[in-house]
């Protein structure tokens, strides 16, 4: 598959990377699904393009999956499915989190919440997958992306991406992207040692 960006997607993400054309977005919708009908997808504990606090990430124990909240999808929406992909990890995203099963209405997912149905992230885990960059690198960006389908999907959990992505294909009503950053800390950054400069 080819790692070309399509415009109406480059426009929807917040910066640029070597995965973005292999993002699973950019093979199950188009200019005319994405954001069909104001369908958007939103956190209360950051903003599109911003930071994702440490409590979500490996750096801190007990971490767990952000909130996230969504509009309602079109009319004739069965089930929405989550994919948050790892943008920056390489010419392949790296998957953190498959969730399916959700009501095809406006919902949210709490900070934490055990989604319905999760499948298998890059670590061949069923869980959200700690975003964990190596710390030389610059800001990962983590690629949220949510689809309202016509079908309810009848993947049992622990499901591939590639089996997901696939009994998808073709049923794409509407998608929603929100991009979280996270940059690693050195370890030896004492308490209070944080710098706004190292979101960016």
């Amino acid at each position: 598959m080819p790692n070309t960006v399509p415009s109406w997607l480059s426009g929807a993400l917040k910066g640029t990377g070597p995965g973005d054309g292999r993002l699973t977005v950019a093979r199950l919708a188009d200019e005319r699904t994405l954001g069909r009908g104001g369908f958007a997808l939103t956190s209360p504990a950051f903003g599109d393009g911003e930071a994702l606090d440490p409590c979500f990430t490996a750096d801190e124990e007990d971490a767990v999956a952000p909130p996230l909240e969504w509009s309602a999808p079109p009319p004739g929406t069965q089930e929405l499915a989550l994919v948050v992909e790892d943008a920056d990890a390489g010419e392949e995203p790296a998957c953190h989190w498959l969730v399916w099963g959700l009501a095809g209405q406006r919902g949210k997912l709490l900070e934490g919440e055990v989604p319905p149905r999760v499948g298998k992230n890059a670590h061949r885990n069923s869980e959200w997958l700690l975003p964990e960059p190596p710390p030389e690198d610059e800001a990962h960006r983590y690629v949220f992306q949510l689809f309202a389908l016509d079908l309810p999907l009848t993947l049992m959990p622990g499901a591939s991406r590639e089996d997901l992505v696939k009994t998808m294909e073709n049923h794409v009503v509407a998608a929603a992207v929100l991009t979280g950053k996270y940059k690693r800390q050195p370890e030896d950054a004492g308490e209070g040692a944080w710098d706004e400069d190292d979101f960016v």
